[in-house]
Parts: structure tokens; C-alpha cells; sequence
């Protein structure tokens, strides 16, 4: 059974750091990646990063963000530097995995990440 369990959280003020952690188990995970859904706005992705440690990043994080992952734990990681209140979100992680047909996406529940000005 695959499992995605997201850490990390919190509240922080503007300008602070934190750190989520994706712990996922029960399959080989190809690409891993971490999403956020701010209130009334649309799930985005925020980083992501395939088997092989190539890394890609939304706009509005590029130069703050820095997505890891360790692929002997299933462990993905997410470092946030200088957040901004406009980062608070739940945030998602995401992890592809073989199916008998093909590929699917699994989901972790979230995490909240208030940022507070």
C-alpha cells in the first residue's frame, strides 16, 4: 500500500525558513514533488524532482525554494528561505509510481504552512 506522509509545517514569520519532509513508501518512486493550494486559488506545483535529481521550480519560488530527495528512504524534502505571506499554503506532496497499466500519481494529505507578516 503506498503511503505519502508530509512533515514540516508550521508557522513562520516573513523572512523565515522552513523544512518539509515527504516520507513515501509501498512503491519505486519515479518523480517526486511538492504542491500547494492557497484558499479560493487552484493546486500549483511548487518544485519537483525526477529519480535522477533534476529539479524544477514555479517562478515565484526560484532562488528560495531547494527540492531533495533521498531515493534509498523515499524521502523527499522541501527547504523554503525567505518566506513571504504569500507562500502560506497547503502544502502537497506528490510522488509517480508503477501501476500494472502504467503510472499513477499518489497524493500525501498536506501540510500547512502559515506565513505570517
Amino acid at each position: 500500500q503506498v503511503q505519502l506522509v508530509e512533515s514540516g509545517g508550521g508557522l513562520v514569520q516573513a523572512g523565515g525558513s522552513l523544512r518539509l519532509s515527504c516520507a513515501a513508501s509501498g512503491s519505486i518512486f519515479s518523480a517526486m514533488g511538492w504542491y500547494r493550494q492557497a484558499p479560493g486559488k487552484q493546486r500549483e506545483l511548487v518544485a519537483s524532482i525526477t529519480r535522477g535529481g533534476v529539479s524544477n521550480y514555479a517562478a515565484s519560488v526560484k532562488g528560495r525554494f531547494t527540492i531533495s530527495r533521498d531515493n534509498a528512504k523515499g524521502t523527499v524534502f522541501l527547504q523554503m528561505n525567505s518566506l513571504k505571506p504569500e507562500d502560506t499554503a497547503v502544502y502537497y506532496c506528490n510522488a509517480e509510481g508503477p501501476t500494472s497499466w502504467g503510472t499513477t500519481i499518489y497524493w500525501g494529505q498536506g501540510t500547512q504552512v502559515t506565513v505570517s507578516s
